[in-house]
């Protein structure tokens, strides 16, 4: 018999030698990107920008240079060559906005990629994994396909009612590949709105495509790689096409609306085969059409009518008999340029569930979310053929527990669903949504539960980019609170409300918000793409509507709306480092700064101003505005003061750019107009500006327009009027409240601004809370106002409050000279009542941290510098601040010695 050996201590030490031998990189290169997104499909940048990020457990990690390798074939890049461009090694700690300056890129190029870099060492960290994008269709002689839709109503269809009501168009063809399929890619553009189906399948999980834009100037295409869907022989594609604002869901109300034609397609699918060979399938007059499908009435105000008993079974399969379909009309472009659409889609990101269920009358049930969304719900009902259920969406109750429908206006907000009788039906609009949480259903057979409806959130699919959470609950609510509202409002473009008939992109309302917003999620493109659709709208004669896409055309050259691109330009380089915004943007900001001094500057002042401070707290419960003259501020001041603002900016903007002529223009109009407004705003008797508003103090000191001797003077009197006359609380309006809190904490009462944004009763952020808001409201008054303009589900009123929690109480902030957080300020504020807060903002270059906790008079933060960053470090009660290198840091200190 053979003696039993162990084995176990040698395995141990081969274990252990073959860990030792495995080289872990201390270095490596995430989360790359092109033109700010993940694996972007047909880009229309003929210089794509690249970016990625580092991740280490060191600290201190500096890149100092970097080599990027761009190819056609992914092959090449894995033996480490490149045939588009190989940059060599580059000294720079650039990371972000790396421009591609390799071979032309050409129409649907398939573009693999990947980075290394080396640090201060010149040490090289291993090549980052590949990465791919491709490029979109260039030029206008690229798309073969022709327009094709039917310019005319047909069957049910009224569309000049005030309700327009328009039945989806399904178009289809089949077509034959013949062999072997490679790669396919898909380009269309659907107007208003459509879906694509590829052999019975979505392509895609879009909503709403594509994005709004201004339709006489521009559409966007959308890229899809549909090489999977796609087989061997025949092949049917179907398209959608729903009205959404491009066949306007109203003319007339509220107010004119500018409508663009009936429902269209351009659709170019371009197919390699194995063998090299290619074609095109394209739109054109082959393709056939009808309106008798299910989705009877669309509008995105009035809600989806659907027949399921008209479904049209195989309809977008092979073999369907389209006989008695209509021959497809060859129509009008809908627009004169065809672009790449630059942003993420829409998509449904989250699904919840009803909380309670009511019965208030007979036959009426009444799902209570729990929380306000902007969607749809999912129906699921067994009934018999030709049974209506009807639901209907509000944000509030009455108190007799129905749906309080006085703000929704005129919107019907209505989905109705027709069953066909066959077993268990669900039902989900496809071009339609709603702001709610409440839900009432009509017309159900039998008792619903819980389980009959399920909610659809949807949103563009920005990447969340903020955490914020700290020791006050109710600031943590109106956190929460604001989430569900920005994002609920992100509809290509960033809206004012969801749920009545309005829901358009006001600019004023996010003039100065943005930069919060740009905390809390990836806006990058999205803001820059709204730029293109404010630009695209603008007049020859350089005037800017304050409502983009001008949808609503009003054209009333209104300083505080129309000037917003200026400030929009600004967030987007300060908070993302992106510096050919300002090129892209110069010619058009200028031409407005120009029109508006040529139209209306009087006296080196700007007189122009239509709206006030919008939305001042009243003190009648009941109304809308304020009609209180001490509340108020005079146009001309804010007409002056925020052309002022802006004719700063433009100066810094013409700096940056070596415009030197256009940096004295600008510099000269601004103290011309400095000069002017003191001299007809202050009055060095009473030492006070204008009415001695709360706003009018509050731009005079945000905007750098007070003398430094007449300073501290204007502050007390802004605390004066805050903390006796209105007892501590909100004071101001839209203008005002952009400012609010930074005014309050630079000039020292951080704790004012805390005290005012923690009360619950009217006005603030905790009485709309107290009265049961999940989002922020339009009014401080919201719950008792007049209708007329009451949504539950507006931001406007969250001015710079984001702001405040992210750059004054957390303590993370842009250096406006390292833009993009390429070196960070963290200076927390610390304010009576707060015993913690924690914060995160996932920035160009990775993610930041602070998180301080205040126990006594001793102080605890732990901050995270991400690699390739420097952070400022300012200790509170210290006056001098230290610098830090990335990676992790901890700082204890007593507080008052």
């Amino acid at each position: 018999m053979f003696a039993k050996k162990n084995y176990s201590r040698s395995l141990v030490i081969l274990l252990v030698f073959l860990i030792s031998c495995i080289q872990i990189p201390s270095i490596q290169l995430v989360e790359l990107q092109t033109e700010g997104r993940d694996e972007p499909l047909g880009i229309d940048r003929k210089h794509p920008r690249f970016a990625w990020k580092m991740k280490t457990g060191e600290q201190d990690v500096e890149q100092t240079a970097y080599q990027v390798l761009v190819a056609t074939d992914p092959s090449l890049l894995s033996e480490g060559s490149a045939d588009l461009w190989d940059s060599e090694k580059i000294i720079s700690a650039q990371s972000d906005m790396v421009a591609y300056e390799g071979e032309p890129l050409y129409s649907g190029a398939e573009v693999y990629w990947k980075v290394r870099t080396w640090d201060v060492n010149d040490q090289p960290s291993p090549w980052s994994k590949l990465t791919t994008f491709s490029m979109g269709l260039l030029n206008r002689k690229d798309w073969k396909a022709t327009w094709i839709g039917l310019d005319r109503a047909l069957g049910i269809d009224q569309p000049d009612i005030e309700n327009r009501i328009l039945s989806a168009r399904y178009l289809r063809k089949d077509f034959n590949t013949g062999k072997p399929v490679k790669r396919a890619m898909a380009y269309i553009v659907g107007m208003g709105t459509y879906e694509l189906y590829l052999n019975g399948s979505r392509v895609g999980d879009h909503v709403l495509s594509p994005a709004l834009s201004e339709y006489p100037k521009r559409s966007y295409y959308v890229t899809y790689d549909i090489t999977d869907q796609l087989k061997e022989g025949e092949n049917t594609v179907g398209v959608i096409l729903g009205n959404g604002r491009y066949f306007s869901p109203r003319i007339d109300a509220p107010t004119p609306t500018l409508t663009y034609g009936f429902p269209k397609l351009l659709l170019q699918m371009e197919i390699e085969y194995e063998d090299g060979s290619r074609v095109k399938i394209v739109s054109d007059e082959s393709w056939k059409l009808t309106t008798r499908g299910p989705i009877r009435e669309n509008n995105e105000y009035d809600g989806e009518f659907y027949d399921a008993r008209m479904e049209l079974t195989g309809w977008n399969e092979t073999g369907f008999d389209d006989s008695d379909w209509l021959d497809v009309e060859l129509v009008e472009p809908s627009s004169p340029e065809i672009s790449s659409q630059p942003i993420e889609p829409m998509r449904i990101t989250e699904t919840i569930h009803p909380v309670a269920l009511s019965n208030p009358a007979p036959g009426v049930f009444i799902f209570d979310m729990g929380q306000n969304i902007v969607g749809w719900t999912k129906l699921s009902v067994e009934a018999k053929e030709g049974t209506v259920i009807k639901q209907r969406f509000a944000e509030t109750l009455k108190e007799d527990g129905s749906l309080y429908l006085a703000n929704i206006r005129g919107a019907r907000v209505t989905d109705t669903y027709m069953a066909k009788g066959e077993g268990v039906e669900s039902f989900e609009p496809r071009f339609v949504f709603h702001g709610f949480r409440y839900v009432e259903l009509s017309g159900y057979p039998g008792e619903p539960d819980l389980s009959t409806i399920e909610g659809k959130v949807i949103h563009d699919d920005l990447a969340l980019t903020g955490t914020f959470e700290c020791s006050d609950p109710l600031i943590n609510q109106v956190y929460k609170n604001a989430i569900w509202g920005i994002r609920g409002n992100y509809r290509s473009i960033p809206t004012d409300c969801p749920q009545r008939d309005e829901r358009q992109g006001w600019l004023g309302d996010r003039a100065a918000g943005s930069r919060g917003e740009s905390y809390m999620f990836d806006i990058s493109n999205l803001y820059k793409k709204w730029l293109v659709d404010i630009f695209d709208g603008q007049k020859e004669s350089g005037s800017i509507s304050d409502v983009c896409p001008a949808y609503w055309p009003f054209y009333g050259d209104n300083v505080t709306w129309a000037g917003t691109p200026i400030q929009l330009v600004k967030m987007i380089y300060d908070q993302y480092g992106d510096q050919d915004v300002i090129g892209e943007s110069y010619t058009p900001m200028k031409k407005w700064v120009d029109y508006m001094v040529n139209q209306y500057m009087k006296d080196d002042l700007m007189p122009r101003d239509i709206y006030g401070d919008w939305c001042v707290p009243p003190i009648d419960p009941k109304v809308i505005h304020t009609k209180d003259p001490l509340r108020l501020t005079d146009g001309v001041y804010l007409g002056t003061s925020y052309f002022y603002h802006n004719l700063t900016l433009m100066k810094g903007y013409a700096e940056i750019l070596g415009k030197t002529e256009d940096v004295r223009y600008f510099d000269d109009l601004a103290s011309r107009m400095k000069e002017a407004f003191n001299k007809e705003f202050f009055n060095p008797e009473t030492l006070r500006y204008s009415n001695n508003s709360a706003t009018v103090n509050i731009l005079a000191l945000a905007f750098d327009l007070v003398p430094g001797e007449y300073e501290q003077t204007t502050f007390d009197n802004l605390v004066e009027k805050i903390e006796v006359e209105h007892h501590s609380h909100i004071t101001t309006g839209l203008i005002g409240q952009q400012y609010f809190n930074r005014i309050l904490t630079k000039f020292g009462r951080a704790d004012l601004a805390y005290t005012v944004n923690t009360q619950t009763d009217y006005p603030g952020y905790g009485y709309m809370i107290e009265n049961g808001a999940t989002t922020i409201w339009e009014l401080w008054n919201g719950n008792t106002a007049d209708p007329a303009m009451n949504s539950g589900n507006h931001v406007m009123l969250l001015g710079d409050f984001l702001i405040w929690l992210y750059e004054d109480l957390a303590g993370i902030k842009p250096d406006p000279l390292n833009p993009g957080f390429k070196k960070i300020v963290m200076k927390p504020t610390l304010v009576p009542g707060l015993d913690y807060v924690k914060a995160s903002h996932r920035s160009p270059y990775g993610l930041i941290k602070s998180e301080w906790t205040k126990t006594g008079e001793l102080f605890e933060w732990h901050i995270t510098v991400p690699p390739n960053t420097l952070a400022t470090v300012h200790l509170p009660g210290s006056d001098n601040p230290v610098e830090v290198g990335s990676g992790t840091h901890h700082f204890t200190i007593q507080l008052n010695q």
